[in-house]
């Protein structure tokens, strides 16, 4: 129990790095618009981040193994705070996504060594428990650091959000340093085994749903401000509202999944969930015209959506119940790549075309993942049913 705090605490600094990601797609209107590039262009933020997180990451965990946890955190504290800074000094587009890169670098390898030293500070039986109440820090970044992150932009300037980040980061180096113990790691897997169940045709297909799903979601996402502002007109504190009913949307979704997988099944859970998720966003784009309807319809979105989450994560584990840490991690680095797709393929959208298209890319790519999964457990049904006739 000594240690409980110690969770929390890294939980609630986990909120804090994890808000430098997702917040800007709240902002991302008001990102463009100081730095005199187009919502679109923007959006590659995003991009760059996400793929500097999924890749660049675990090359920083693997380079410093024989480093100490406290030591791994603090120095992923000191690239958050190097990040803010140079987001906040210095000029430019091109600083900003070098700023960006540094963040995502920051807030990947804190992700890691969280959930390591918070598993490391509870008792065996609670181990688990410890890693999701970390987890809850990225959780908490959506459906708070979003919102707050669009009511302070709106009010002052964008770069305050990540004055803030930074001067956090800074305090929390001192906190960790304090409190959190110097256990040493465990031997990284390496890079090379981890990528070798890709070989695995069932562990590839359930990645593969995992990638179109985040693909669909963040393709929207990532342009969820700009298009809340020009298709319905909303307020910038209207959107704000918007973001905060649908991050607590995120959440009940998250946990109703959790246990409707436990009581019906993953497979009718999963698939039941993308079937909505792909009704939900070609409602955004054909009737959700005034603040009434987009907020129910946003909310049921973020519900459905994040009604997959534990689904997609415990098929990989069930699919691999020998390597279920290999499994997790793959499936973050999915989601970063899925992520990184979504800014890229919405930025050229929106370009293109009209902000209306990324609701309906969004669908296509989640019937695509719906698609995948449903073969994907026909397949080990008819599998399994083969196994138990001879």
């Amino acid at each position: 129990m000594k240690n409980t705090w110690k969770i929390y605490m890294l939980a609630l600094i986990t909120f804090m790095v994890s808000t430098s990601e997702y917040v800007i797609a709240g902002i991302l209107d008001k990102v463009a618009a100081s730095n005199n590039v187009s919502v679109s262009v923007a959006g590659q933020l995003i991009t760059v981040f996400a793929l500097a997180n999924a890749f660049g990451s675990p090359l920083v965990v693997i380079a410093t193994t024989k480093m100490n946890q406290r030591k791994l955190l603090m120095l992923s504290l000191v690239l958050m705070v190097l990040g803010s800074l140079m987001t906040i000094t210095l000029p430019g587009f091109g600083f900003l996504i070098v700023s960006r890169i540094v963040l995502a670098l920051g807030s990947g390898v804190f992700a890691i060594a969280a959930k390591t030293a918070a598993a490391k500070l509870a008792p065996p039986e609670k181990q688990a428990g410890a890693i999701g109440t970390v987890i809850l820090g990225f959780s908490a970044a959506i459906i708070i650091g979003v919102p707050l992150g669009r009511v302070i932009a709106t009010a002052y300037d964008w770069k305050i959000i990540f004055v803030g980040i930074g001067v956090l980061s800074l305090l929390a180096i001192f906190v960790i340093m304090r409190t959190i113990p110097a256990t040493n790691n465990k031997e990284v897997v390496p890079l090379s085994k981890q990528l070798s169940f890709l070989k695995n045709p069932k562990i590839l297909m359930g990645l593969g749903v995992t990638f179109f799903w985040q693909l669909g979601y963040g393709v929207m996402y990532s342009y969820i401000a700009p298009f809340l502002l020009s298709v319905t007109a909303m307020s910038g504190r209207e959107v704000s509202g918007a973001l905060f009913a649908f991050g607590i949307a995120t959440l009940i979704g998250s946990k109703f999944g959790g246990f409707m997988t436990d009581r019906i099944g993953n497979p009718r859970t999963l698939v039941g969930g993308l079937v909505v998720h792909v009704i939900a966003l070609v409602l955004l784009s054909t009737i959700a015209n005034s603040t009434f309807v987009v907020i129910p319809l946003l909310m049921l979105w973020s519900f459905s959506a994040w009604s997959s989450g534990p689904g997609l994560q415990y098929n990989l584990v069930w699919l691999a119940p020998e390597a279920s840490g290999i499994m997790l991690s793959l499936y973050g680095s999915f989601i970063q790549l899925g992520i990184a797709a979504a800014g890229g393929i919405g930025g050229i959208a929106v370009k293109s075309t009209s902000i209306l298209v990324i609701s309906w890319i969004g669908a296509a790519s989640v019937a695509i993942a719906a698609i995948i999964a449903a073969i994907s457990f026909s397949i080990n049904k008819k599998v399994a049913k083969y196994k138990n006739v001879v």
